[in-house]
Order: C-alpha cells, then structure tokens, then sequence
C-alpha cells in the first residue's frame, strides 16, 4: 500500500500551514533526502524531506493552501500501488506565501497514517516569483503581476518587467511616481484595482494576531532614557580598526543581557494568575525581513561572552534574512530587543512580544548638543524605550532596569573588559 506523506508540525505553537511549492511533480521518482516540497510556516519557509524512496504517486495538496498540522498531503509508493481512498482535508483557506523565501530541510514526514483522498487534486502551479520593487511597483500601478514573464534568475519578474508592461500599455492622464523623479502611467481603471484590498500574507496575519492579542491583553507602559554613546561609538570604531567584529547592537545586547541578570523582574512573564521567573536570559532580536518581522532567539545569553553573544547574533540574523530560521530558533525568549539605530529614527515604541515581560526599543545615534562641565557640546544621544508589562514590573523597576542599561553603555572601561575576553 502506498505509504502517506503527512503536512509535519514544525514547533510547539504551529498548528497548521500551507505547502508554497511540489518540487517534484506526480510520477516522479524520489530518493530517500530528496526534498518533496516547501511549507510557510507562521515565519519561515522551510524544504521537507523524503524519508525513503519511492514515486510520488499522488498530490493531494496543492500550494497555497492551509491545513492542520499531520493532514495527509499526498502519497509515495510503487509505480501502480493502490492509494486508499478517502476524503480529502475538509478544512483549508487560501494561502498567499511571500515569495522567494527559502530555508533549511526539515525532519522527514512519513509516520503511519490511514488518512487518504478522494478525487485527483489539481496539479500545483508553478511559484510565482517576483522582487519586492516590482511587486510594489504593480500594485500602486493597479496591476496583476502574475501574468508577466519574468526576465529576472529563474523568471523572476522584476522591476523592469513591470515597467516594459505599463509602457506596452501606453496608460491615462493619471500617474502615479515609482520613486523619484520616475513617474508611471496610471489609468482610472487601473487606479480603481490599485484601492482593491489585498489579501495579507499569512506571516502578516500571524504577526498582526500575535501583537494585537498581546497590546489588547498585555498592560503596557513605557520609559524612555537617552545615553551618550560618543565614547562607546568611537571605541568600537577602533575595534572594529583592529579586525574586531563588533556592532553596536552587540554592545547593547551585553548591556541588556546584563541588567536583565540584575533585575530578574524584567526577566519574568505572567499569564495573569502567576508569574514565571526565568533563571536563564533567552535574548530575542527583531530582524525585518521581505514581508515581514522575525525574532531569533539566543538561548542562555546570561552565560555567553561578548564576544559569543556577537558570533551568535550575526549568525541568527544571516539566517533570518535569508529564511532559514527553524522554529525552534524563534521560540522561548524571555526579553526582545527591536534595534531601528539604522533608520534615522529619533524615538519609537514596541510591542511586548507574548509571553515576555518587556521589550526594548532602541532608536538611532544622533548629533545632539548638551551640556558638558557647563559647556554646550555636540555627543552622539541615543534614546531607548522600554515596553514594560505593568502586571510584573512597575515603573520605578522599569526605570531602575533602563538606567542600569544606560550606565553600562557608558562605561568605557567595562566594554575594554569584555573585549578582552
């Protein structure tokens, strides 16, 4: 009897997900380590592998569609071996994957089941690829980009793509600018398809559930304080001189790291009843991605040294914006840091990521004047914000936990202690 491949659950809170692209076609053959085919998960998009070898016989399930976690999605086997018969998921929604994302093999999928499929599902189209500046580009054009031939690697639509359409097109006396000094025909017609709402990715929906259940339950507050990073801006530019890898969120990391183990309070999480109190500091980092927001995890932080907890961060990070984070990668954080230094932002605030007690938002270093030994001078200021839980931590404690971070980054002489290390 054909043997069933079962939609595996990747992580403890993944209850459901959608396959985004068959590698192989029915009646293909398939080695034992051949990936079958992709599946998006709530943050990533991971390759599933084949347990042993056979033909693909059947697809019961087509891309961009979501089912629960161990539904059978379609069956290996011999070439003529019977496949059971029986009903086909009953429930699945419509996926739209990101495109383009890839990831790491997953851990095979072939358990003993007794689940079937009834009539022949249709065949699984070819995935769309498409670059995030064309994808913009169409949708404030007012047109469907699937259609279009992609000139781009393994044909790709990219932004020239759309742009030959649009000129092809000729277009109206609307228009609407693609960047500056590019503007592009835009007709009333395709004006109206432009306001037309769009279905949210399934990443956007797991985030906007996640972040609206949490700002909606979770009683945040905020403190806000400003540190003098000239003197630790300018060290590190002397490491980094000397062959030192060092960023300035790594700095940040050790600090938080650090004042997290002094005020384990910050460290906790409360479901309302009770609280949980963290022995180990599970540091989260927000990275963007296309699409959307990861956080990796660095587990036992607390015991790492700058120069580990550095290693850790790139690594996480590489992985993250090249989508190949596991779920287990992004699950367990005891406290989240969300870094926008890079963006020229003076002041911003974030939302507790559930189940942690705060998160700390940190803004961008900039030329400030203030007052030194009574004289006016320009430093580089950085501001930091942390979203506190109000359930565990009062403000006097979020503000004790701020200062202790904001002293540390201005120690000079503790940063050329941990360096050295």
């Amino acid at each position: 009897m054909a043997t069933p491949i079962i939609m595996p659950k990747f992580g403890q809170m993944t209850e459901e997900s959608a396959i985004v692209e068959w590698l192989k076609k029915e009646g293909d053959s398939v080695a034992k380590g051949d990936i079958l085919f992709t599946v998006e998960t709530d943050k990533s998009v991971m390759d599933v592998e084949s347990f042993e070898a056979g033909t693909l016989l059947k697809i019961v399930v087509p891309p961009k569609v979501i089912v629960p976690v161990q539904t059978v999605v379609g069956f290996l086997g011999k070439p003529g071996e019977a496949i059971p018969g029986a009903a086909a998921p009953a429930s699945v929604t419509s996926s739209s994957p990101p495109p383009g994302a890839t990831a790491p093999a997953a851990t095979a999928i072939v358990p003993e089941a007794n689940a079937a499929v009834s009539a022949p599902a249709p065949s699984a189209p070819a995935l769309f690829r498409i670059s995030p500046r064309a994808a913009s580009l169409a949708r404030r054009s007012g047109i469907d980009p699937a259609p279009l031939r992609g000139s781009g690697p393994l044909g790709r639509v990219v932004e020239r793509d759309v742009k030959q359409y649009l000129e092809s097109r000729g277009g109206g006396q609307l228009r609407a600018s693609a960047g500056p000094g590019e503007p592009v025909p835009l007709s009333g017609a395709q004006r109206g398809m432009a306001e037309k709402p769009i279905a949210m990715s399934r990443m956007r929906q797991i985030i906007a559930q996640r972040l609206t259940q949490s700002f909606r339950d979770t009683p945040h507050f905020y403190v806000t304080v400003a540190a003098d990073m000239t003197g630790l801006m300018a060290y590190r530019n002397e490491l980094k001189a000397a062959g030192a890898p060092y960023t300035i969120t790594d700095f940040i990391s050790q600090a938080v790291v650090l004042s997290l183990l002094e005020f384990p309070v910050v460290n906790s999480s409360t479901d309302g009843q009770s609280t949980s109190w963290h022995a180990q500091v599970h540091l989260g980092l927000a990275v963007s991605i296309q699409g959307g927001l990861v956080v990796p995890v660095i587990h036992n932080a607390g015991a790492m040294t700058l120069r580990e907890l550095s290693a850790a961060s790139r690594q996480f990070a590489d992985k993250a914006r090249a989508g190949k984070l596991a779920p287990d990668e992004m699950t367990g954080g005891t406290f989240t840091i969300s870094n926008m230094g890079m963006l020229n932002v003076e002041n911003f605030s974030a939302i507790i990521n559930p189940g942690e007690g705060g998160i700390l938002a940190v803004a961008s270093a900039l030329p400030q004047p203030v007052v030194r030994g009574g004289q006016v001078v320009i430093r580089q200021i950085m501001k930091m914000t942390l979203s506190g839980d109000h359930r565990l931590i009062d403000g006097a404690q979020g503000a004790q936990f701020l200062n202790a971070v904001k002293a540390r980054l201005e120690d000079l002489d503790l940063w050329k202690r941990l360096a050295a290390q």
